[in-house]
């Protein structure tokens, strides 16, 4: 039986293949022993050693329904078999929930809280924000990014180092719920690094040329974001 196609918009989630071989290898299963638990105990019956193989070797993206099943089987949780998750769909699997749990949990209706996750675009309330960072697990930059405001952050990043970044604090102090001192700390800092990558080669015996200081800054602005959650991170270690 051929596997049924993957319905609109409803790409799989990041696969770990390794992990998924390295699961069912401490269980000392076959991919033949994977497919007939697939096929018997969790309703695919077109689950094959091949398919099971594709997965592995990373040809074919299991989709969500396939992913749990596969969890099932290697005794593992959803997560285990995920790559790092990203969007909100995605790390709502990787806890294993189902869309029912989450949307009654954060107090939205199923159809409106779906199509949040499919839109990538989060529009709750804070506290529903609160109540979705507690059920997903999630980090202060991971709940940036699934609610859709790690643009909104890097623009005022990127303004901020390349200006004035004093400008900046309180739009950023808005957006994030930091101490103010941090944020003020970390944005001198970024500023600092970034302005010394764009002058290091105009001093003393460096030609400038636009692969050093604009590729760096270039470099640096391509992922502000990243270098933010750094410095973060070393002001509250």
């Amino acid at each position: 039986m051929r596997r049924p196609p993957a319905l609109p918009n409803q790409p799989g989630p990041p696969f770990n293949a390794p992990a998924a071989r390295r699961l069912r290898a401490a269980l000392g299963m076959g991919p033949e022993h994977v497919a007939h638990d697939l096929r018997a105990s969790y309703g695919l019956p077109y689950a094959t050693p091949d398919l099971v193989l594709a997965w592995e070797r990373g040809a074919l993206i299991p989709s969500s329904p396939e992913l749990t099943a596969l969890a099932g089987v290697l005794w593992c949780a959803p997560g285990e078999l995920i790559g790092r998750p990203r969007t909100l769909r995605e790390h709502r699997i990787a806890r294993g929930l189902a869309p029912e749990d989450v949307a009654l949990a954060v107090g939205h209706d199923l159809l409106g809280y779906l199509a949040m996750e499919e839109d990538e675009d989060w529009q709750g309330t804070e506290r529903q924000s609160a109540t979705l960072a507690d059920t997903l697990g999630l980090s202060l930059p991971d709940f940036i990014t699934v609610t859709g405001k790690e643009e909104k952050l890097a623009e005022l990043l990127r303004n901020a180092v390349t200006t004035r970044w004093q400008a900046y604090v309180r739009q950023v102090s808005k957006l994030l719920p930091l101490d103010r001192h941090l944020i003020e700390n970390t944005l001198r800092e970024l500023h600092e690094d970034y302005q010394g990558r764009m002058t290091a080669t105009l001093a003393w015996g460096n030609i400038p040329t636009t692969d050093s200081a604009e590729g760096r800054g270039r470099d640096f602005l391509t992922g502000i974001v990243a270098h933010f959650w750094n410095e973060v991170g070393k002001g509250t270690a």
